[in-house]
């Protein structure tokens, strides 16, 4: 279930993942799953040299735990299903450090003292990638991998047109669309995701204030309120077709049993549709 593992806890978070990559390959590197989750975390709280701590209410480590969490639980289940390209470790690894960072372009350099991160959401995207490819770069990552996880993270642009991303081969895409799935799912599927969406209501009115061109259009709310009562229409018209369709129903290996089993992402997902819906006065549908 999704509130099984707290994920406001860093250490819960990590503990699971550990366990689940233990589980996948006895003869991973044991140092993996700590290590990564110790780089992100350093990077949030501020101990990167040129980076402040992350002061985005909403993107903030907790959002990248609900990710990592789900994403790890989908790739456990595809691994199980013994679909092809099977998963590799390597791959395993490289899509955990791509949606530990997909969201490291909300961080501002110690000198940027205006306003919250949020003001980068129209170009986070492409700052995530930027900082994931510099950062891994240092630790001694290979350019190859360092391109893969900046090409995994492109999957989470909300208007990345997906088959202009050059991966490297069929299993980074499959990641990447993991990736992508596992970053709206994670969000949505939150017990207290209807009583954080004026945060993001609140991110999305600074966004819009430093947006120009199309990207305006993407944070056009008048309140948290309008927000609010777009959610349903932005479940069904937007993230349903998009899992279902662009990242090829890679959500259906969080069914347990999988196939026909219980989604519960999906489920919890659907409660919370349901509770926005009672909201009074629907506005028009996006």
């Amino acid at each position: 279930m999704p509130g099984r593992v707290d994920t406001r806890n860093s250490g819960a978070v990590e503990h699971e993942v550990r366990s689940i990559y233990a589980a996948l390959f006895p003869d991973g590197d044991r140092d993996f799953v700590p290590r990564a989750f110790e780089w992100v975390t350093q990077c949030f709280r501020g101990d990167h040299p040129e980076y402040q701590p992350i002061d985005a209410r909403y993107h903030d480590l907790e959002h990248t735990l609900q990710g990592a969490l789900c994403m790890t639980r989908l790739l456990q289940g595809r691994h199980g299903s013994g679909i092809e390209p099977r998963l590799t470790v390597k791959a395993f690894e490289l899509g955990m450090l791509a949606i530990l960072f997909h969201d490291t372009g909300y961080l501002k350099r110690r000198d940027d003292l205006e306003g919250t991160g949020a003001k980068y959401t129209a170009i986070h995207v492409g700052r995530s990638a930027a900082f994931a490819r510099e950062f891994l770069v240092q630790k001694g990552y290979a350019d190859a991998d360092a391109l893969a996880v900046q090409n995994m993270i492109s999957c989470t642009g909300i208007s990345t047109d997906l088959q202009a991303i050059r991966f490297q081969n069929e299993l980074e895409r499959t990641v990447g669309y993991a990736l992508g799935t596992a970053d709206l799912l994670g969000q949505m599927a939150a017990p207290d995701y209807v009583e954080k969406l004026p945060v993001l209501f609140a991110e999305f009115a600074e966004a819009a204030h430093h947006a120009t061109g199309n990207a305006t259009r993407l944070f056009a709310f008048e309140s948290a309120e309008a927000l609010m009562r777009n959610t349903p229409a932005f479940w069904e018209k937007y993230v349903r077709p998009k899992i279902d369709r662009d990242f090829r129903g890679l959500y259906a290996f969080l069914s347990d049993p999988y196939p026909e089993g219980p989604n519960p992402y999906v489920q919890q997902i659907e409660r919370n549709v349901a509770r926005l819906r009672q909201q009074p006065a629907a506005a028009p549908a996006l």
